[in-house]
Order: C-alpha cells, then structure tokens, then sequence
C-alpha cells in the first residue's frame, strides 16, 4: 500500500479542498474532495477513495491501494485543530499573536514562509513533547 500526501486547502470562498498531487504519478488515478469544513472535504476525499476503488474494480482495472497523509495549509490546519486548541493556546506555542493567527484562520491574512515554518515547527516540537508524556495514577 502506497503512502501518498493529499493536500487541505481553503479556497478563497471559504470552502476547502483535499486533493492528491497527479504529477507525483503515484496513483493511477486522481481524486479529490470539497467541503465547508475540513472535515467535510476529508469525509467527501475519502468517500472519493472508495467510489474510485470500487470502479476500478467494476471495470476489471488495477487499482491502486493508498494510505494519505495530509498536509494542510495553515488556514485549514487553524480552522480543524481550534476546536482541541484555542487560537490563545497556538499563540503560546508558537509565540505568535493571537489576533495575527485568528486572519490567518478567517482568510483575512496569509502567513510569510517564515511564520509558515515557525508555526510548523511548534507544533512538532509539541507534538514530539506530548507523544513522550505518560500519565499515571
């Protein structure tokens, strides 16, 4: 089974999108998913994986099996992750303002490469720090 990145986006509508990239040739097929929310364009994906699975397998065609990992941009990963984050926990993580991560989250800003990377790199760290934690009682 292939691991293969599929991208969440915000479009400028305020809808998003999760798609999978068709020049890395991974895949012999492309699919994609739309929602109001990031995780109703990961469900609509998903639900896409599978219609496109079971044609393969209608028409007799190879298909090719996948496991995703997506990677966000940083309107969709704030707009999915608030709701276990408050944007005042991000900004404590991260060291940026609380109001400068509430436009990247409403599309009113888009973040420099920079902040992109310091953002990405907070929350690894953090990740890496909470995945050592055991708790005992």
């Amino acid at each position: 089974m292939k691991k293969v990145k599929a991208f969440v986006e915000r479009g400028h509508d305020g809808t998003f999108s999760v798609y999978v990239d068709l020049n890395s040739k991974s895949l012999n097929y492309g699919i994609h998913g739309v929602g109001n929310s990031v995780k109703c364009a990961i469900d609509d994906f998903n639900s896409a994986y599978f219609t496109m699975q079971e044609f393969h397998k209608k028409m007799g065609k190879p298909f090719i099996e996948a496991t995703f990992e997506f990677h966000y941009d940083t309107a969709s990963f704030l707009q999915f992750y608030t709701k276990y984050f408050s944007l005042t926990g991000l900004s404590h993580l991260t060291g940026i303002n609380k109001g400068q991560l509430s436009h990247y989250l409403n599309g009113q800003r888009n973040p420099s490469k920079k902040t992109i990377e310091k953002i990405d790199t907070s929350i690894q760290l953090f990740a890496k720090q909470i995945s050592q934690v055991q708790l005992v009682g």
